[in-house]
């Protein structure tokens, strides 16, 4: 039987054929574009509303303490939803970039930078960070702090770190009051640093610590003494010793230490 032109004949011409067609699919698979790597990353509205106020500030248009514009302007500025305004603004509160006052409206945080304290509550879950490394942590970024303090504080600042001093001995008979005193005390001592990220680090740790704190301070024994330590700190740094600031703070801190840990320990069994 005669074969129709331009069909291969045989076992040999169907292999051949299909060969041929094996080889213009491929040549059209490869040159087909990869639309996944060419692709530019996307980014999601909630983002663009931080990248936008970021530009503000890096441009000067914005500055701390400036009001930002509302929702329905940051919308057309920027070409997203009004949800995905209030998605961004969002984090950028985490962040402590702005600030809502309750109807003012929305700010740039003026004072230092505040680190939220949950991404290292996470971490601690993750990683099982003990106390001893978190008073590790502590002596070496507040006793530096300390320092700077004495010889940077402003008259404000020192005066501060004063009130924080007399609301602890007022609340010797309130541990949970006490311990909250105690912490504005460090975070007072840490913003008359001058430094911001370092105020923004002890900021942070302070938090975690008084999560750890608050479920045994009850059991303190000698609050007169932790207040009579916090004083030590807050005379050095008034007479602008940086070292008896230091040395100060670093003896709190391990006396700090000594009591979170006997604070802990079971209470004995009445007899």
């Amino acid at each position: 039987m005669q074969q129709a032109p331009g069909i291969p004949g045989g076992h040999q011409g169907v292999a051949a054929g299909e060969e041929a067609v094996r080889g213009r699919v491929g040549s059209r698979r490869r040159a087909r574009p990869n639309r996944t790597s060419d692709r530019p990353a996307r980014t999601s509205a909630a983002e663009t509303i931080v990248e936008h106020v970021r530009r503000l500030l890096e441009s000067g248009t914005l500055k701390a303490g400036d009001r930002l514009p509302p929702e329905r302007t940051l919308a057309v500025e920027t070409g997203v939803s009004r949800s995905s305004v209030r998605v961004g603004l969002r984090a950028l509160a985490t962040m402590g970039i702005i600030q809502s006052r309750h109807g003012s409206g929305t700010y740039i945080a003026d004072g230092p930078p505040a680190l939220e304290s949950e991404p290292l509550h996470f971490l601690a879950a993750l990683h099982g960070f003990t106390r001893d490394e978190m008073f590790e942590a502590r002596r070496l970024l507040e006793v530096g702090v300390a320092g700077l303090s004495a010889t940077r504080a402003r008259g404000e600042q020192v005066a501060a770190i004063a009130e924080e001093v007399t609301s602890m001995f007022a609340s010797l008979d309130s541990p949970h009051d006490f311990l909250l005193h105690d912490i504005r005390f460090h975070r007072a001592v840490a913003t008359a640093s001058g430094n911001p990220i370092l105020a923004s680090l002890v900021e942070m740790l302070s938090g975690v610590f008084y999560e750890q704190r608050r479920a045994t301070v009850s059991r303190a024994r000698d609050l007169r003494e932790s207040a009579e330590m916090h004083r030590r700190i807050y005379m050095a740094i008034r007479q602008r010793d940086g070292a008896a600031a230091r040395d100060a703070m670093d003896r709190h801190l391990q006396l700090s230490y000594e009591a979170q840990v006997s604070e802990e320990k079971p209470p004995r069994p009445e007899s």
